[in-house]
């Protein structure tokens, strides 16, 4: 099933049913009076947030949801019964914007209705209008629409730490080090289409599809994942030491996350990684890092290959997160 993390749905809250004209029936009397019930109220449109981040994608062949509509009244003065309200389940970190009103709603809890659009009220029945000088009213009022609208979801993955990096990085390698997710590994580049995410001791780690330049502005499939990491609380920024210019390429990833919503994510706490450490000698790893620190980054070195380098940063990122 493919990731889907952006669609628009058609939402609707229930109508109120209508009220109704009848009459009361009693022996020897015909016609007692007005006995017309008003009509149910139409259900409530509610959203809540809950863990499953492929929600969106089984939603795509239905993109319409509504809430039960209200029903007619009844007679001798009964109500009719109110429509049943409508819970769209919806990804946590999901952002849902009403196209009609501009409201924005951000589900950043688990299981926690929130009420987007009101059903409509049930009409009034020819009970209602009876007063002293009407005794016999033939009035009732139909129900009200239920509020409707174009609801835009934007999915923002909530995870603890987001793995960053140009392409062929070694990000998947590591989230599947880290924490023995299995996301997809491959010597080329754009192997990751979707997140991934894997936990670690109850952290959530997501690695993020690489980027490329003009990522920030749109390019490539940069800008549908860089608001992935938007609530990470760090980044672990990976650099592929198979690189002839390790620096150059942080760097580049740097000046997108710079440019993207103000530079918010360039100012989040980082790990530097230096990734695929057994494919250089010692002297070029020891050459590169002297680069970054002279730029005041200091960096780790990692190589899937290796148990050892890898329960070392395990555990610098541990302490990172705690």
């Amino acid at each position: 099933m493919a990731f889907v993390d952006e669609m628009t749905i058609a939402a609707r809250a229930g109508n109120g049913g209508d009220g109704v004209v009848r009459w009361l029936h009693l022996k020897a009397q015909e016609f007692s009076g007005p006995a017309g019930g008003n009509g149910g109220n139409g259900g409530d449109f509610y959203i809540q947030g809950v863990r499953d981040i492929n929600l969106l994608a089984r939603y795509r062949g239905e993109k319409k949801f509504q809430a039960e509509d209200g029903h007619e009244g009844q007679n001798r003065h009964k109500a009719g019964a109110g429509g049943k309200d409508f819970t769209l389940n919806l990804p946590v970190g999901s952002i849902v914007t009403n196209k009609n009103t501009g409201e924005v709603f951000e589900l950043v809890e688990e299981n926690k209705p929130i009420l987007v659009l009101k059903g409509g009220r049930g009409g009034a029945g020819n009970m209602a209008f009876k007063s002293s000088t009407n005794q016999s009213p033939m009035e009732s009022t139909p129900g009200a629409r239920g509020e409707e609208a174009e609801l835009h979801v934007e999915l923002r993955l909530i995870a603890d730490a987001g793995l960053v990096g140009l392409p062929n990085a070694g990000k998947s390698s590591l989230l599947n080090s880290l924490t023995g997710a299995s996301a997809k590994v491959g010597a080329y580049a754009f192997t990751t289409l979707d997140p991934n995410l894997g936990a670690l001791y109850g952290y959530v780690i997501a690695d993020i599809p690489g980027l490329i330049d003009g990522a920030s502005s749109g390019k490539g499939l940069g800008f549908q994942f860089l608001r992935h990491i938007a609530r990470t609380k760090l980044l672990v920024h990976c650099v592929s030491l198979e690189s002839e210019d390790p620096l150059g390429d942080y760097k580049r990833i740097r000046s997108e996350l710079e440019q993207f919503e103000g530079g918010m994510l360039s100012a989040k706490q980082e790990l530097v990684v230096l990734t695929k450490s057994d494919a250089r000698d010692a002297a070029y790893i020891e050459e590169v890092q002297a680069q970054f620190k002279k730029e005041g980054r200091e960096t780790h070195t990692v190589t899937v290959l290796d148990d050892e380098s890898v329960k070392n940063f395990r555990d610098t990122l541990i302490a990172a997160l705690r």
